[in-house]
């Protein structure tokens, strides 16, 4: 075939076979788990012992995990531009290295500066890892897969998170050996997608990064589309940056009790794969609205019941499952805005998230140091209704 805007021959993608889907869905899945399970979120699981260890405020430990956020907006910006120019899997394993570099410089860091600039590296790659995955799906697998194989790799999140646990509670106090074990994790993920994301065709042409934009940047739907998503981080971030050390502090939970319940939010987690599923069934505009209102109510919950074992386990669970069910909705909805620019699309869309949760992370330390996390986290319940409300607009409307 021809372009008819360039005049160069254009190379068609090849559909993966079955077995080949699966491959890339499991390699996916693992390198949103290291990315964001790992890189990302495992920070709010560390953020008692790394209070205790470089003495920290919960303002200082806000904005440390504000600068990931921050990373991880650039970052996407890069990858989004840069992936359909050098093709799905240069950046997925561009990824999978930022993961494995962020996170040694974590196990290594001498003092806090160290540790904000391993935090903040380990948070870039999650901003790499998104665009490339949804352009090798989009690109690479049949229309009739889609759907489910972009929801199965976005509950990877809940993958990592509960990879984390157990890692971190075998460790225990020697939380160095943690992060040294999730450097290892990156780099296995790493050299599992060189291998299993595909490649750009031979004699596909290069075209300019800009070609790659939507036009119009914000179409019919968009709108809507960015602000659930960004009142979606916005009220997600008290749980990913404090929610462990609310348990500890405020609940007085015991360091292996925590550490459980981050466990079940990761597992829960896993449990967003059914995302496009759910979206089929309910639509996605009755199933965001019930799941945002679930994950504001989990939160608040959160803060009324930090000592109780059992309700703050339920919080949790229902907090990780909502959360990753939240991520698939929006993954669908993206490309149903963006059909034809997927990987910009799922990259305006997750730029969005992670805006919400840098201006809240910060903001919701000062708060807490002011009223206390139980009220900080409680005023995430009315943002996350609101945001609930950032539905799609009905059909034929």
């Amino acid at each position: 075939m021809r372009n008819e805007t360039t005049g160069q021959a254009t190379v068609e993608p090849v559909m993966l076979d079955r077995r080949s889907v699966w491959q890339l869905t499991g390699a996916g899945l693992t390198l949103i788990g290291v990315c964001y399970g790992l890189g990302r979120f495992a920070y709010g699981l560390f953020v008692p012992v790394f209070r205790e260890e470089f003495t920290l405020t919960p303002a200082v430990a806000g904005t440390v995990a504000s600068g990931a956020y921050i990373a991880y907006c650039i970052a996407i910006i890069f990858a989004t531009l840069l992936t359909p120019r050098l093709g799905g899997q240069a950046v997925a394993v561009s990824a999978g290295c930022i993961a494995a570099v962020g996170t040694l410089t974590v196990a290594l860091a001498p003092n806090a500066i160290v540790l904000a600039a391993g935090v903040l590296v380990a948070g870039a790659s999650t901003g790499v890892a998104s665009p490339p995955l949804a352009y090798a799906v989009a690109r690479h697998v049949p229309e009739a897969r889609r759907d489910r194989v972009q929801t199965v790799i976005n509950a990877g999140t809940g993958v990592g998170v509960a990879v984390a646990g157990p890692v971190a509670l075998l460790t225990h106090e020697h939380w160095r050996l943690a992060w040294v074990a999730f450097a290892v994790l990156c780099t296995l993920v790493t050299v599992w997608n060189l291998r299993m994301v595909p490649g750009r065709t031979r004699g596909e042409p290069r075209e300019a990064a800009s070609a790659f934009l939507p036009r119009p940047l914000f179409p019919v739907g968009s709108v809507r589309l960015m602000g659930g998503a960004l009142l979606m981080g916005i009220s997600s971030a008290a749980v990913w940056t404090f929610g462990r050390d609310l348990l500890v502090t405020e609940g007085e939970m015991s360091e292996p009790a925590s550490m459980i319940g981050w466990i079940i939010l990761g597992t829960f987690g896993i449990l967003g794969a059914g995302a496009g599923d759910l979206a089929r069934v309910v639509g996605i505009r009755a199933g965001w609205l019930a799941t945002m209102i679930l994950l504001g109510a989990s939160t608040a919950l959160l803060a009324l019941l930090p000592g109780n074992v059992l309700g703050a386990w339920t919080a949790l669970a229902i907090f990780g499952a909502s959360y990753i069910v939240l991520t698939g909705l929006m993954l669908v909805w993206t490309l149903l805005v963006y059909a034809q620019t997927p990987a910009a699309g799922v990259g305006l869309s997750f730029l969005t998230v992670a805006l919400g949760q840098a201006v809240a992370a910060p903001a919701i330390g000062a708060l807490s140091e002011l009223t206390g996390a139980p009220g900080a986290f409680i005023a995430m319940l009315p943002l996350a209704i609101v945001g609930g409300l950032c539905r799609p607009a009905p059909m034929g409307a």
